[in-house]
């Protein structure tokens, strides 16, 4: 994935006019996305569907809140099973994901840590990966960024917003980071999810989201690391989330080095951040999703900060949860 341009997060007279440049391509990209969802039927599914999706694109915890789902589904005496696209894999599918076997090249960073928790399915085309998970012996779906994909219905879809900058500078990719307008993907979700802290303490405003469930999710480190000076690394959607993190953690930086979202590290990278670190005295550190791109004869001495996402109201994600369980199984009759 590219890097993400610079103006897409800045609302300078220069960043509004580099934007304003792509317009016309970001309501070409519009135009499409609309014309697709017009044309789409959807496809019913033999189980039920738990979508989580986001209104920009790059790091917002997508995955996170989809391994907290599949473990609140689990709690409810389901067997979830994800299904995802494979993001920088090379797969079609349907796939089952089998970590022993595939790599990251093979079938994307995600899948791989969405497979530490319950089996991942890969498909490009959602209504066969539904049905392959289904037969394999699921009995709801986690469907990890799948928001803008209508090609198969959803029981319930979660929206993701970043509290600190939901929209960034508001315009349609290319122009800005926006797959769709925020308030036309808050009326189509069933429930919004808040991730982070806004600076204000004031929560986002969303039209159309109002009136529907809300939890308040943040990421936190499952251990608590020593402390160190570190060389910190990564190719995530919002690397410096990551760098603030470890500050946070009490880790001191000697150096940042952000690269693009899903990077595939090649050795000499690798060997330039290991000799970096050295001459600094400084320890390697990143991401799981970095980690898990990184072939195992090259994750020698490089640690990793594994985070896991907490939410305000986990009583209340598992009552909407079993609700949606409910009304999916629920005779036709019931549901007219």
């Amino acid at each position: 994935m590219m890097r993400e341009p610079w103006f897409w997060r800045e609302r300078t007279l220069a960043a509004r006019a580099a934007a304003g440049l792509l317009a016309p391509a970001a309501a070409l990209y519009d135009a499409g996305q609309r014309l697709r969802a017009a044309r789409a039927r959807p496809a019913k599914p033999p189980l039920p569907v738990f979508c989580v999706g986001a209104a920009t694109l790059g790091g917002v915890g997508k995955t996170p809140f989809a391994l907290l789902l599949a473990e609140t589904l689990k709690r409810l005496g389901e067997r979830p099973h994800f299904l995802t696209r494979g993001y920088g894999g090379g797969r079609a599918g349907p796939l089952q994901v089998d970590p022993s076997v595939h790599d990251a090249r093979a079938v994307g960073d995600e899948a791989l840590l969405l497979a530490r928790a319950a089996p991942v399915w890969i498909a490009r085309a959602r209504p066969r990966g539904a049905a392959a998970a289904f037969l394999a012996g699921a009995s709801a779906l986690v469907m990890d960024d799948g928001f803008q994909n209508p090609s198969l219905e959803k029981t319930l879809s979660f929206l993701i917003v970043d509290a600190a900058d939901p929209a960034g500078n508001g315009r349609i990719f290319p122009a800005g980071p926006l797959r769709e307008p925020l308030a036309r993907a808050a009326a189509r979700a069933d429930a919004i999810v808040i991730a982070g802290v806004e600076p204000d303490g004031a929560g986002p405003s969303i039209s159309d989201g109002e009136g529907k469930p809300r939890f308040r999710v943040r990421l936190e480190p499952r251990e608590r690391p020593a402390p160190r000076r570190a060389l910190a690394f990564c190719g995530v959607g919002r690397p410096e989330r990551f760098f603030a993190l470890l500050e946070t953690q009490g880790f001191e930086l000697a150096a940042r080095r952000p690269f693009p979202d899903h990077h595939p590290f090649t050795e000499a990278e690798i060997g330039a951040l290991r000799r970096e670190a050295k001459r600094l005295g400084a320890a390697l550190v990143t991401t799981e999703k970095d980690f898990v791109r990184l072939p195992p004869a090259w994750r020698e001495d490089v640690a990793v900060l594994p985070v896991a996402m907490r939410i305000d109201d986990p009583a209340g994600l598992e009552r909407l949860a079993k609700k949606a369980l409910a009304a999916f199984h629920a005779p036709d009759t019931e549901k007219a």
